[in-house]
């Protein structure tokens, strides 16, 4: 497999479908009764206008529906991924999963924590970075974030480290770059592992050069339906160790050591085993990754020129970063509204974005707050009485709740965005910007 090159897939042949008149000076917002800047549909990765699927994967399902081998056990296309995947990462192992939260989870069971044992990670993130800590009974421990990026404070997790830390878990919100080297630098101190989920991250460049994923014990990808590349689902792990990639191969397969030709069953793990449909279609789709991030690149480099000078909206700071979304970071007092206000104007104007990205911290979801795990035990949160259990209140993460609160815009991307969708984005976020700050 070649390593990633620059190749373009953007659609030249795409035509504007922004409204006239909202260019020729319509400042009310669609809000308040005016003409909306777009009316017809963005490319969406729901559907195949987002999407770069085409003939090479119905030749693949083609291949492994005549072989009749759809098993990772007896086909090829699993193994033959991995090692594809492994030398475009230019790094010695991957591994194949059903899903990004079966990689996470794979990595958890690599990590082998005792029960109470924490991992400290991040409180913007899809659940999927934290359920496998508790389906392994480890405790989820949050660190603050950087309130520029929404990444991991390297200062918070440092406080956050105590005797029973085992592992870091850095997530690359929307693909921009998390301080990684640092938490790398951070975690060999301390005798702990680093994981990095990559799912919003694919060729991610690091300040130092290298991709998300390697500078980390393991890095974890997603394949579902969103990511910039996609198999429906299905997930990847990468590392240089070969003992963390056996463990994590045999945890993708209740244990049984199939190399050694055994039927037995080496520690408790369950089915997480890729299909060959699924790895057919990421060996189709691997080959188009690099150019679907080199359009993604080059539509947010536009619209970031387009919005550079507008007070109050701080545009993604990271030239490595890969665009899974496009994050704005609102100031209200500069801006005239939150993120909450922008995402709902936004909306009206036929914008495809949202204030805040989640609807609350991690920490502030019922499985976590109000200790929905094992039937009403709340194992492992409910700790015996010699241990502090874990407190998940508001106020835990302030700049995270900030963020989610009042000031992250996100705004949807593709790579198949045209310079004319990026720009009807722009007059989009200019009008609404124009509108509230006025109104201040």
């Amino acid at each position: 497999m070649s390593k990633p090159t620059s190749q373009s897939t953007s659609q030249s042949t795409s035509q504007s479908t922004s409204q006239p008149m909202s260019r020729q000076g319509n400042e009310n917002l669609a809000l308040d009764g005016g003409a909306p800047v777009r009316t017809t549909p963005f490319p969406s990765v729901g559907n195949a206008s987002g999407r770069t699927l085409g003939a090479e994967e119905l030749a693949a399902l083609t291949r492994v529906l005549a072989s009749g081998q759809l098993n990772s056990t007896v086909g090829g296309e699993t193994r033959r991924l991995e090692g594809e995947f492994a030398d475009y990462y230019a790094i010695e192992h991957a591994v194949a999963s059903s899903s990004g939260t079966a990689a996470l989870h794979l990595a958890v069971g690599a990590i082998d924590p005792d029960p109470g044992d924490e991992i400290i990670t991040t409180p913007i993130s899809d659940a999927g970075t934290v359920l496998p800590m508790l389906m392994q009974n480890a405790v989820p421990v949050f660190a603050d974030v950087d309130p520029r990026t929404g990444n991991l404070s390297v200062e918070s997790v440092r406080a956050c480290i105590t005797e029973r830390t085992r592992a870091i878990f850095a997530v690359h919100l929307f693909g921009s770059p998390a301080p990684v080297a640092a938490l790398r630098e951070l975690a060999d101190a301390h005798g702990i592992l680093l994981v990095e989920d990559c799912a919003q991250a694919y060729l991610t460049r690091c300040p130092d050069g290298r991709l998300a994923g390697t500078v980390g014990h393991i890095g974890c990808f997603s394949l579902q339906q969103s990511k910039h590349i996609t198999a429906g689902d299905g997930g990847l792990c990468v590392t240089a160790d070969a003992e963390l990639a056996r463990t994590m191969r045999l945890f993708a397969d209740k244990g049984w050591p199939r190399d050694t030709d055994e039927r037995t069953h080496l520690f408790l793990s369950t089915n997480y085993r890729m299909t060959e449909l699924q790895a057919a279609v990421a060996r189709a789709q691997l080959p188009k990754l690099a150019g679907v991030v080199a359009d993604r690149r080059g539509g947010a480099r536009r619209l970031t020129s387009a919005l550079a000078s507008l007070a109050g909206l701080a545009v993604p700071p990271h030239d490595g970063m890969s665009y899974w979304q496009y994050p704005l970071v609102v100031d209200p007092a500069l801006a005239g509204g939150t993120c909450h206000d922008y995402g709902k104007a936004l909306a009206a104007e036929g914008i495809p974005a949202n204030g805040g990205y989640l609807n609350r911290p991690l920490y502030r979801t019922p499985v976590l707050a109000e200790r929905r795990t094992y039937g009403q035990s709340g194992y492992p949160l409910q700790v015996p009485p010699a241990r502090v259990e874990p407190r998940y209140d508001v106020g835990l993460c302030p700049e995270a709740e900030r963020l989610i609160g009042e000031r992250l815009l996100v705004i949807s991307w593709n790579e198949r965005y045209t310079d004319a969708d990026v720009d009807d984005i722009a007059a989009a976020v200019r009008k609404v910007h124009r509108a509230l700050t006025r109104s201040r």
